[in-house]
């Protein structure tokens, strides 16, 4: 016979240590959670409340690190493993209503060996006092610097909400007619041009339409780029396309469509896309920087790689990696990218560019720069998205794209 599942705190201690390695390779390897999950062998159920702890204990970290810190005489290192344990104990009790028993159980024994008293110790300080409500947010201290130099007070604040509660799930679709039937049939409502937000999280493959390729998942801010391309451009070049929801968006809209982008590993799941929907795009796999078209396209669509601060809100730990020196590296590749795009478009054509980034560096700095020195540009329109737009409908990525027009 199968042994019984224990039951009790201990049964979730191996969750819990899986999301101690999650949290650790995130915060001293400075990998994405996605990479940090690799490799971890887990029940399904384990490893959904392993992502589920360790996102959260992300969501509130400056949060937690203010408590620990007020409890304790000693400031612990930012990595020691007993300020990790705690984060992410905490994190369980704010965020996801864990028994105070049931944190201490599945808690001590992540520390075996190590300094089990001061865990002990200290979790039960701040238990016993009052605990911020699980709609307290907060973000590190250097991105609320600079994010209230550059938006102000308001957009902070409106971030500070935005990083505690999961986001909705967008989906885009091939035509609105079939955008307006889902949201009839299947709740959820539609925002924009072939949009459905749906506000509760479901099992993506066991929705409606899945299988048939009658959408694909895009956050709102992220169909904005591609709504800039003028309906009558024939040949569209999507550069950076990978993972390919903007070419998806182009295809539908029925231009000829091109994705650029140097990553093949990337650009999988385009082509499985491609082959769900029935959409057409010819994919080529190089480098912009050393791609030459046989000849200029109507419009290109450059979505650029950036520190993705916008995003913070599914992927909270961009913020711990997000540094002067990485947003000042990005804001020179981007400068290159665009100029390089620019090369592409014809006489009277469109060039939009695109980051899913809060840093104007990354933004209104490099349009600015850009037409600074190519006189046979004109800016036709730019769009800023930050934190609190559409907040009450469940808000959207931070965003900036512009779109440009070439002299005829």
């Amino acid at each position: 016979m199968k042994r019984p599942q224990p039951r009790g705190p201990e049964a979730g201690v191996e969750a819990r240590r899986a999301a101690l390695r999650i949290l650790d390779r995130v915060v001293r390897s400075g990998q994405t959670m996605d990479s940090a999950v690799q490799g971890l062998k887990l029940e399904p159920s384990d490893q959904s409340l392993a992502l589920a702890i360790a996102g959260e204990t992300l969501r509130r970290l400056p949060l937690l690190d203010r408590l620990i810190d007020g409890a304790t005489r000693q400031v612990l290192p930012d990595d020691a493993k007993a300020r990790m344990v705690l984060r992410l104990a905490l994190a369980q009790r704010i965020a996801l209503n864990v028994p105070d028993h049931a944190l201490v159980a599945t808690a001590l024994p992540l520390v075996e060996g190590g300094p089990r008293r001061l865990v002990h110790g200290v979790l039960g300080t701040l238990l016993r006092g009052s605990l911020p409500g699980a709609d307290e947010g907060a973000l590190p201290a250097t991105v609320e610097e600079r994010w209230t130099g550059a938006w102000g007070e308001e957009a902070v604040a409106a971030a500070r909400r935005a990083i505690v509660r999961r986001p909705p799930l967008d989906l885009s679709f091939r035509s609105h007619e079939e955008a307006l039937a889902f949201a009839a049939a299947d709740g959820g409502v539609s925002l924009a041009e072939r949009h459905v937000r749906l506000a509760d999280a479901r099992p993506v493959t066991s929705l409606p339409g899945f299988s048939e390729g009658r959408w694909w998942i895009q956050d709102l801010s992220s169909t904005l780029p591609a709504r800039m391309i003028p309906a009558d451009a024939a040949r569209v070049l999507d550069a950076c396309a990978a993972p390919g929801g903007k070419t998806l968006q182009i295809a539908a809209a029925g231009h000829a469509t091109t994705a650029l982008d140097r990553s093949e590993s990337r650009l999988a799941r385009l082509r499985q896309n491609l082959a769900r929907t029935g959409l057409e795009a010819a994919i080529v796999v190089d480098d912009v920087l050393g791609f030459t078209p046989e000849e200029p396209f109507n419009a290109v669509l450059l979505d650029a790689p950036c520190s993705a601060t916008g995003t913070f809100r599914r992927h909270p730990e961009v913020l711990l990696r997000a540094s002067e020196r990485i947003i000042r590296e990005s804001a020179e590749l981007q400068g290159r990218l665009l100029t390089a795009a620019a090369q592409w478009v014809r006489s009277g054509g469109t060039l939009v560019y695109a980051v899913c980034s809060l840093e104007p560096q990354e933004g209104e700095d490099i349009i600015a720069a850009f037409l600074a020195g190519h006189a046979d540009y004109t800016l036709a329109e730019q769009r800023r998205v930050l934190p609190g737009e559409l907040e009450e409908q469940g808000g959207m990525d931070g965003f900036f794209t512009a779109r440009l027009v070439r002299r005829a």
